[in-house]
């Protein structure tokens, strides 16, 4: 399931950003571009941060930008960006972060599967770390390709 939804059109790697706003910004981009969420999806997940805080950012290093499927999400769909340089998104436990997965569905059950393989993915330390540190998307797929059931 995972690698249905991250594929090679929807991975940035080694992307700079100068703050958390342009890397959600990116994260959502790719998803825009590819015809899977309205920009008023952007706009819900900078609504939810400035209303809830940092929240998103679920492990150390780790963010999953998100908002509800009736804020302009057309298609489930994820798109994945590891960044150059971290950056602070304001969590006191889990910053700073290096790795953006934005992830938008069309109701709250079906992507359960794919976040399951993700968080899989997100326990396994040297699977997570070969993720970050790639230096193309083919490395990204080939270790997603693990987590895909």
């Amino acid at each position: 399931m995972l690698d249905k939804l991250i594929t090679s059109e929807v991975i940035k790697v080694k992307e700079r950003c100068e703050d958390w706003r342009e890397a959600i910004t990116l994260g959502v981009n790719i998803l825009i571009n590819e015809g899977r969420v309205k920009k008023d999806y952007e706009d819900a997940i900078f609504r939810n941060f400035k209303e809830l805080g940092p929240y998103m950012v679920i492990a150390p290093g780790i963010v999953l930008s998100h908002a509800r499927p009736e804020d302009g999400v057309l298609e489930t769909s994820m798109s994945l960006v590891t960044l150059e340089n971290p950056i602070e998104f304001g969590s006191e436990l889990n910053d700073p972060v290096s790795l953006v997965i934005t992830l938008a569905a069309t109701d709250s059950t079906g992507h359960m599967g794919a976040l399951a393989n993700l968080m899989e993915l997100f326990m396994n330390n040297e699977d997570l770390n070969r993720v970050i540190k790639a230096n193309n998307k083919e490395e990204v797929l080939e270790i997603i390709s693990k987590y895909s059931k």
